[in-house]
């Protein structure tokens, strides 16, 4: 299986959400590095300072996540919603996310996969932000008659462990390969110190790129999923 194209000339941003502050580096930090290096705009958003963290205090982990979005060439935003294990699925943050991505108004949003067998802010983040691009489209929507409503072209989702991967979905396959991009992915994630010191996650997501590179027939590959069904194939991660 061949990764799927990338990228069309005209590049709306794309937007990543990450419950916790090095989510988004170990899970889908490769795919942020490539498009950036495409000339697309990205924006993070973590929705915590890793306060129920066992390494690293908030201010700490706060650092390195400032430090890893400057690495992969990302502007970033923290956006308080619950806190670290303590994130609760409420429509009053689905409607705070959607007004995020009114602001950003990008083209493809990455968050982590909704499969119940990980970190529970993971999930739940996921399934808050799946209910956020539809809110976000909606006029009605009193909290954000603001900002004009902006639908996305594409909602993906990144699994930050390998238990997050939902077994009946194919993925979309990103070859990310070239070393600048492997290069700038790596030092994201050694960006975070606290987290790094104590396992060896770096080699341990460098491993799983490779696994997927090795089905995707290329050195190094992630692999973000939709929801719809296995049956649903998609041509490309881009704007239509």
């Amino acid at each position: 299986m061949k990764p799927t194209p990338i990228s069309p000339p005209e590049l709306a941003p794309l937007l990543v959400f990450g419950a916790h502050p090095d989510d988004i580096e170990f899970g889908c930090g490769a795919v942020v590095a490539q498009e950036v290096r495409r000339g697309r705009a990205v924006h993070l958003v973590v929705t915590s300072r890793g306060e129920s963290g066992s390494r690293g205090t908030p201010a700490e982990r706060t650092r390195e996540a400032e430090k890893a979005a400057t690495l992969l060439g990302a502007t970033l935003e923290f956006v308080h919603l619950d806190g670290d294990a303590h994130l609760e699925i409420r429509s009053a943050h689905a409607i705070c996310l959607a007004g995020i991505i009114r602001r950003i108004q990008p083209g493809i949003v990455l968050a982590p996969s909704t499969v119940q067998n990980q970190h529970p802010d993971h999930w739940r983040l996921g399934t808050l932000v799946r209910d956020a691009t539809r809110l976000a489209r909606y006029g009605g929507v009193a909290e954000l008659r603001d900002q004009p409503g902006h639908a996305i072209s594409q909602l993906l989702f990144y699994a930050v462990t390998p238990e997050a991967e939902p077994s009946d979905i194919s993925p979309v396959f990103i070859d990310v390969s070239a070393p600048e991009v492997v290069t700038a992915w790596t030092a994201a994630m050694n960006a975070h110190v606290t987290q790094v010191s104590a396992r060896n996650y770096v080699e341990h997501q460098l491993v799983r790129s490779r696994m997927l590179g090795f089905r995707a027939g290329v050195a190094h590959a992630m692999a973000p999923l939709s929801q719809r069904s296995s049956g649903v194939r998609f041509a490309a991660i881009s704007e239509p």
